[in-house]
């Protein structure tokens, strides 16, 4: 099981991974801003069911490989580090802006569940995002699929809190994000940042055994 520790580094890590703007908070507020609270928290609930999947798709991909063989795991870790100091490193470089412009076709709950889930699992920067992030707080000498699912169900947990209270104060959370500039820079400098400081600290982190 997972330490006091590690508990520690990866929640606030997480979280402040999960507040950075993205495909899915975009679409959680969409919906929510054009067809309600509902619809909103069913998008948010469609996003950690597909992060839940993600989860499940590292445990069966990775688990073993990580246990048994050292060179696979400092490979993962390696290509992890890689990853993440780029999508850092793109996220400092980049301008965008969110675009919550209310569309004329509403959506249903479920449709929003349904369409934030395919968003999620058929992102494929999403499924490198988990096979980079989850391992570098897995220990090699514990039980690694325990600890996999119980970090992706925590992040998912997590990420379903965070993008349900957005789609609830939605109308405040467009005007303050969309409208101040300081806000969404301030956020893209602390997202990519994190990005850049874990995928250096997962470059130098030896294997525990």
């Amino acid at each position: 099981m997972l330490n006091v520790s590690v508990l520690l580094a990866f929640i606030p890590a997480a979280f402040m991974l999960i507040i950075s703007p993205g495909p899915d908070s975009i679409f959680t507020l969409t919906r929510a801003i054009s067809d309600g609270r509902s619809a909103g928290v069913m998008a948010a609930l469609g996003t950690s069911t597909g992060s839940i999947i993600h989860t499940t798709a590292a445990v069966v991909g990775l688990s073993a490989l990580l246990q048994q063989s050292a060179l696979a795991f400092t490979l993962v870790k390696f290509v992890g580090a890689g990853y993440l100091i780029y999508t850092g490193v793109q996220t400092l470089r980049s301008d965008e802006k969110f675009d919550l412009t209310p569309e004329s076709d509403g959506y249903t709950p479920i449709q929003s569940f349904r369409s934030a889930l395919l968003i999620n699992v058929l992102n494929p920067k999403v499924a490198l995002f988990f096979l980079a992030f989850l391992p570098q707080f897995v220990r090699t000498d514990g039980n690694v699929p325990v600890q996999f699912f119980t970090l992706g169900f925590m992040f998912a947990g997590l990420g379903f809190v965070y993008q349900a209270l957005l789609a609830i104060f939605s109308a405040n959370a467009r005007r303050v994000i969309t409208k101040n500039e300081f806000v969404q820079t301030t956020l893209r400098a602390v997202s990519g940042s994190v990005l850049l400081g874990f995928g250096v600290k997962l470059a130098l982190e030896r294997q525990t055994t």
